[in-house]
């Protein structure tokens, strides 16, 4: 490895991380689908010539997509292993989950990159398509039971051959699609995005040489593993665990456990996730790659100074049994992965707070909350589908952010315009959630309120895949857990909620009729007894937080006229009954 002076190394860091970011920006910018046009619902990257690790990523993109592109990428080299080889030009395309992660709307992209007749690495994309068949209009089919229910699955297969696309194959997802233009329009926009990953990037090799380049890739993973095994290093050693559950599974109303044992030797983590749930019969199952993925992104948050590329996996090692939860295969059923992901999330937080308070956040709300809303209107049908925003969890500095989005990505909720201009929809409510943040000395942040209403005289077929409806997001360091999620619809026969508290296949409602959802807020961090009376005020002027909450919660007295009582509050935060669980 030829050793870079510290200026080259930060200019090529840079510019090689453009041109990850420039292809993010082609995609969000051509794609047909408000969910990566606007919610950002995809991610690129470079990745190793014969490994596929991952080498550089965009920063807007999907973190999550990141982590599992890189077994997407070994899994077209695998394909290929032993016969010609690729050629420029040549472009594979697959959203097989069990083999590339996540699920099955989302579809990746990968095309080898060739410099002097030599490949230099690979590039890939992923993004989410709208739908791709299945039972479900939006494929978050909460009651399937294998993965055919769910939509239908692609393995790699070549997209083009030496630059020439094959129609017969665009043909075959067209005709499997409810969707087929937005995906369509999708697929261009990823390819355009390779296409100006390849014209980026032999510029960069023009001005810098192959070597050059290729010392800074070897470079980035060096450092990033060495500044992870610094890291776990400072920890104390010691086997740390945590559990939390998922509701169920949508189709058997039991709870699933997802419980970590997190084992810090030296400069080495193991993750061991035996002690989780088997495999189970819905649609909360995810794959071995999507495990490692968000353990990825997890461990990201833990330690944001490590360089976000491969060499920050060397040092864990991961202990995921292929009967659990966590390691299935084909044909068990993944569609509703966002859910368990982000509990394998949360448990990795929870274990560090045991190993490392100051390096702890409680619980984010820990539900994507996937609606999908569809119908027909002039002939044509519509499938609208979104995720919605939460609290994220408080941590040692400050307060959690409200109405945010899940730690596994960059991605926002489209606008109200946005879905409103695309969809008979309307939305009637959409409003941060009074009193769902976890008390602590850092509150967790707040959920949201949303209500939409069909305006079609079709009205509208409605489902939903999240959770958090039985299990609250945890606090830590003595905070307090963050509301429940809550789901329900609104007839002119009364108020609805799901038997299955999260998920919901078999709803529809009339012109006029409404759903309404109320996210979860994240956990509260430290004794909220300690929090600045001053803060509490704030949060009840703000209505975050009701006058009775302040004083049962807090043991701060806020009067009518939103003043403090300070002889109140000193004489209940003094007495120990005073403070509530």
């Amino acid at each position: 490895m030829n050793a870079l002076d510290p200026v080259t190394l930060a200019v090529l860091k840079g510019r090689l991380e453009q041109i990850a970011d420039e292809m993010d920006a082609t995609l969000y910018r051509s794609a047909f689908n408000p969910i990566i046009a606007e919610a950002r619902d995809a991610s690129h990257g470079l990745f190793h010539p014969t490994t596929g690790a991952t080498l550089v990523q965009g920063s807007t993109g999907l973190p999550i997509f990141v982590g599992t592109m890189a077994f997407a990428v070994k899994a077209v080299i695998d394909k290929i292993a032993g016969a010609d080889g690729p050629a420029p030009g040549d472009t594979w395309i697959f959203n097989d989950p069990y083999l590339a992660g996540t699920h099955l709307n989302d579809f990746r992209l990968v095309r080898p990159f060739f410099w002097n007749d030599e490949l230099f690495c690979w590039l890939a994309s992923a993004g989410h398509w709208l739908d791709i068949g299945g039972n479900v209009p939006g494929n978050f089919n909460a009651r399937a039971t294998e993965t055919y229910q769910e939509g239908v699955r692609i393995p790699p297969v070549k997209l083009a051959t030496r630059g020439v696309v094959s129609q017969d194959l665009i043909d075959i997802l067209a005709a499997n699609s409810r969707t087929a233009l937005s995906n369509f329009g999708d697929l261009s926009g990823q390819i355009n995005a390779l296409d100006l990953g390849e014209r980026r990037l032999t510029d960069l090799l023009r001005e810098y040489g192959a070597g050059t380049v290729r010392s800074t890739f070897e470079t980035f993973t060096a450092r990033a593993e060495a500044l992870m095994r610094e890291q776990i290093s400072d920890l104390p050693d010691g086997c740390y665990s945590f559990e939390d559950y998922l509701d169920n599974d949508g189709v058997i109303d039991k709870p699933l456990l997802i419980a970590v044992d997190m084992t810090i030797a030296g400069d080495r983590l193991i993750l061991d996730f035996s002690r989780s749930s088997p495999a189970c019969a819905g649609p909360l199952n995810i794959a071995r790659s999507t495990a490692i993925a968000c353990c990825y992104v997890g461990l990201k948050h833990i330690f944001p100074d490590v360089p976000a590329n491969a060499g920050c996996l060397a040092p864990i090692e991961f202990v995921i049994p292929a009967t659990s939860i966590l390691g299935v295969e084909a044909p068990r059923p993944v569609g509703g992965y966002t859910e368990t992901i982000l509990r394998v999330i949360g448990v990795l937080f929870g274990a560090m707070a045991k190993a490392a308070p100051a390096l702890s956040t409680a619980a984010p709300f820990g539900t994507i909350n996937a609606l999908s809303m569809a119908g027909e209107r002039n002939g044509h049908r519509w499938v609208m589908f979104s995720f919605f925003g939460g609290g994220l969890g408080g941590n040692p500095l400050s307060d959690g952010l409200n109405h945010g989005n899940n730690p596994i990505s960059m991605a926002t909720m489209p606008p109200v315009e946005i879905f409103e201009a695309a969809y008979p929809i309307m939305f009637t409510q959409w409003a941060l959630r009074e009193d769902s943040g976890g008390v602590g000395k850092h509150r967790g942040g707040l959920g949201a309120i949303y209500e939409v209403e069909a305006l079609d005289e079709y009205g509208a077929d409605v489902f939903l895949l999240g959770e958090r409806g039985r299990f609250a997001p945890f606090g830590v360091a003595g905070g307090g857990e963050g509301a429940l999620n809550r789901f329900s619809w609104l007839t002119g026969k009364g108020e609805f909620s799901p038997p299955m508290a999260s998920k919901v296949t078999d709803v529809r409602i009339a012109e006029g009729e409404r759903i309404r959802l109320e996210t979860p807020g994240g956990g509260g961090y430290g004794d909220p007894f300690e929090r600045d009376v001053q803060k509490v005020a704030r949060d009840v002027r703000l209505d975050y937080i009701s006058a009775d909450s302040a004083r049962e919660k807090y043991g701060v007295v806020i009067s009518k006229s939103n003043a403090i009582d300070a002889d109140a509050t000193m004489a209940l935060r003094a007495h120990p009954g005073a403070r509530r669980p």
